[in-house]
């Protein structure tokens, strides 16, 4: 996965990512952070990348996108147990 960074600043980052469903997942968890004030993506056209907006307030951008990737782990690796548990028969 590669990640470029469009423009970044203390209360706000714009990155460009090349998966929409990692876009989309960290813009969810990122509008749960009660630090960040504002996280969307867009894109001009679809075949574009998407590009991440994220505004933050009382922490650093990368340390809220730093936070959600850590939730969003978390949460998966949960997924992954419970899905282990699991009897198939």
């Amino acid at each position: 996965m590669e990640i470029k960074i469009i423009n970044s600043s203390k209360e706000g980052i714009e990155i460009e990512i090349d998966n929409l469903t990692i876009a989309e997942l960290l813009r969810v968890y990122l509008n749960k952070d009660s630090g960040v004030t504002f996280a969307a993506w867009k894109r001009k056209h679809p075949t574009e990348n998407p590009i991440l907006a994220v505004k933050t307030s009382g922490k650093t951008p990368q340390k809220a996108i730093s936070d959600a990737v850590s939730s969003i782990t978390k949460d998966l690796d949960k997924v992954l147990g419970d899905f282990s548990k699991l009897k198939i028969q």
